[in-house]
């Protein structure tokens, strides 16, 4: 059961939303699955619902009045996004007030009550889920909306710190908190005569600063202070002071979670109970309760939350992590990213995958323009690996900034990519490239250091047990059934054959670098094994070379091109390899793999390898180099466009893997008309 979710009734209540705006909220229809929404008023509707106090709200809440029907109050919840609402950033969650609204401090919301009764509900359970709830939040230092960059640790200084939020001019929660822009200048006031010997830093919202709202703390008292009026991470804020001064702000919630001192001068959802030191009284509250209580009625109770991945209901646990994971993502793909190379049927699903709310991309057709333009815009030089030229090289050369090489991800898609299915992960390397075992790539660095905790070692163990239960591969083309005919009393050696100009073999092979030269080593090596050969797809397709020369096709038992490539994996005992990503897949089911050249899962103690491996050497678990190549490497998306998790991609390949590929083209002129409609789609990806 969803703690949050709408209560189930006999009728849903019809609800006119009487603002039109907030009918544009994403997932709008889920969030309030418990109402039929209206667009207009009518007789028959039963409550109007509109964005908290906001004036758009203000024609239905006075019809509401005026035919006797409750208003209903919508607002963001605590754990929101990444990035503002007014950017556009898809929301994970709202709070639904049938009472008030939790910023209105002058009569009762629905919060408030949830507090008022919190010894009636919140029980030692549901205070455990609060508390591990909490220190989540602030282990990983998640806020509200998770924009701002890194603390600049020279604003501090080695003395106690106390942290003073302004607020803009005007904020509805300031007079709703029974407060006045005056009361920001005797925050300030008390704040240094209570903490005489502390630097006190003022934390000035970052549209004050670029002139586009005024603050409320008058410039003339900010003398002797460390002002900070860029957006900077509040995790990273709070956890450098000692004591925290808000009005009505929202910070001051996300102190007390971590036990900070607050003093508020307004009256937000929190003080009055206890928690904090409090200059304005509502008249109500005074009741003591713990953060547990409170933190449980807010962020548990009151709140709402939907997946935006999954478009579904959800807990605060999972809308959390989510939220997490989203966060981590933005950070990773922020700045400016100046693309070169990327052919225009990529562009569209490498825009996807690129998409963040803090970054931005350009592409480039010449080298020297997309060099300039990382230059311009302080930014990275990306590519992709397997289309990499001299120019192009030499213009990564030639940065002295950050250069990344793009390549598909292990689990990329349903469809080849040469048949124009678009990827649905990719892996960003900014050291090298997984397939090129010349340099180290971040691949490598992530497997040869990653100390994992418990916690994701099971998470890349549940990963793995779910790809291989599901029978996913790279591309997720099924195949036909293996025969019944081939022996039982012998043991069974897959080799797999590889396109022969892949980057991979051109860089990570030795003396064998030729499906022809790996089955002849693999049955040298396994003589009395039945031998079966598997062509990769794009040369049974005719877009790649690599068949078999005749000596080769005289060794080989069994030919398995049409047959689905997991029932091959599952039905043999070893598997031989130069560098395909099978060996990879092989070893996620448990089976014996031996390589002929330098992929990057051989050399640590998983493989039988045939050639040498200088850097490596750590012996490792399966899933440790799971975890680094499922989880950590790549980025992945939804079909629709959205930042997601490998999970998540795992159970969206599943659910479609009946569903009939569209027909791949066939001839050059097919496949560019293909490669033409594909490079026309200008769907921009989701906000987040």
């Amino acid at each position: 059961m969803i703690e949050n979710a709408p209560a189930s009734t006999t009728r849903r209540q019809t609800a006119w939303v009487c603002a039109p705006g907030v009918l544009k909220v994403p997932h709008l229809a889920t969030f309030l699955a418990d109402y039929e929404i209206r667009k207009l008023p009518s007789a028959d509707v039963d409550v109007v619902i509109g964005w908290g106090m906001k004036p758009s709200a203000n024609v239905g809440r006075k019809w509401a009045v005026k035919n006797n029907k409750p208003y209903v109050a919508l607002e963001d919840g605590f754990l929101r996004s990444v990035g503002l609402g007014e950017s556009g950033a898809t929301s994970l969650s709202v709070v639904v007030d049938d009472l008030g609204i939790y910023y209105d401090a002058t009569r009762p919301s629905r919060l408030e009550a949830l507090i008022e009764t919190a010894p009636q509900w919140c029980d030692g359970t549901m205070a455990a889920r609060a508390r591990a709830l909490a220190d989540r939040m602030v282990e990983s230092r998640i806020s509200k909306t998770n924009m701002g960059e890194p603390l600049d640790v020279f604003v501090l200084e080695n003395r106690p710190r106390v942290l003073v939020v302004d607020q803009t001019y005007g904020d509805a929660s300031i007079a709703y908190g029974l407060a006045s822009e005056a009361r920001f200048a005797e925050m300030l006031d008390a704040a240094r005569a209570e903490n005489p010997d502390a630097q006190i830093i003022v934390k000035r919202h970052p549209a004050v600063a670029a002139g586009r709202k005024q603050g409320c703390i008058p410039a003339d008292k900010l003398s002797g202070t460390t002002l900070i009026d860029t957006d900077v991470r509040p995790a990273e804020l709070l956890d450098a002071v000692d004591a925290v001064y808000v009005v009505t702000s929202a910070l001051g919630f996300e102190a007390l979670l971590r036990g900070k001192r607050v003093t508020c001068f307004g009256a937000p959802f929190y003080s009055g109970w206890g928690l904090t030191q409090d200059k304005v009284l509502t008249g109500r509250r005074g009741q003591p309760r713990t953060v547990e209580q409170v933190v449980a009625a807010a962020v548990i109770r009151y709140t709402r939350y939907v997946d935006p991945v999954t478009g579904q209901p959800c807990e605060a646990e999972a809308a959390l992590e989510r939220l997490i994971s989203l966060r981590d993502r933005a950070d990773r793909l922020s700045g400016h990213w100046s693309a070169v190379g990327f052919a225009p049927a990529k562009r569209p699903p490498v825009r996807r995958l690129l998409n963040s709310p803090k970054g931005t991309v350009r592409y480039f057709w010449r080298s020297s323009s997309a060099l300039a333009d990382a230059r311009a815009n302080n930014g990275k030089l990306i590519w992709w690996a397997g289309k990499e030229n001299p120019i192009i090289r030499a213009a990564a050369d030639a940065y002295d900034g950050p250069t990344v090489c793009m390549e598909d991800g292990f689990i990329r898609s349903r469809g080849l990519g040469s048949d124009f299915f678009g990827a649905l992960s990719v892996a960003l390397d900014d050291q090298g490239v997984y397939y090129d075992p010349r340099s180290r790539s971040r691949l490598e660095t992530f497997i040869a250091t990653n100390q994992l905790t418990p916690r994701q070692l099971e998470r890349a163990r549940c990963l793995r047990e779910k790809v291989v239960g599901a029978g996913l591969s790279k591309y997720n083309i099924k195949g036909s059934a293996l025969p019944d005919h081939w022996p039982g009393d012998k043991p069974i050696l897959l080799v797999v054959g590889q396109v022969e100009n892949d980057k991979s073999i051109l860089t990570g092979c030795g003396d064998i670098r030729t499906n022809s030269g790996l089955v002849e080593a693999a049955r040298a090596d396994y003589p009395d094994h039945f031998l079966i050969y598997r062509n990769h797809p794009d040369v049974t397709s005719g877009n790649r070379p690599g068949l078999l020369d005749a000596h080769a096709m005289a060794e080989v038992d069994a030919v398995a091109d049409d047959m689905d490539i997991i029932d091959l994996l599952n039905a043999c005992d070893r598997l031989a390899t130069l560098t395909s990503l099978s060996g990879f897949e092989a070893l996620m089911r448990g089976k014996a793999v031996s390589v002929y050249g330098r992929p990057f899962y051989a050399g640590w103690g998983l493989t039988e390898d045939r050639m040498t491996f200088e850097r490596r050497g750590r012996q490792i678990t399966l899933d440790e180099l799971m975890h680094a190549a499922l989880i950590d490497y790549p980025v992945y998306v939804t079909p629709d466009g959205w930042p997601c998790e490998a999970e998540d991609l795992v159970n969206i390949l599943i659910a479609a893997r009946d569903t009939p590929l569209p027909a791949p083209p066939r001839g050059r002129i097919r496949r560019w008309w293909r490669g033409i409609k594909a490079s026309l789609d200008r769907s921009p990806p989701p906000s987040y």
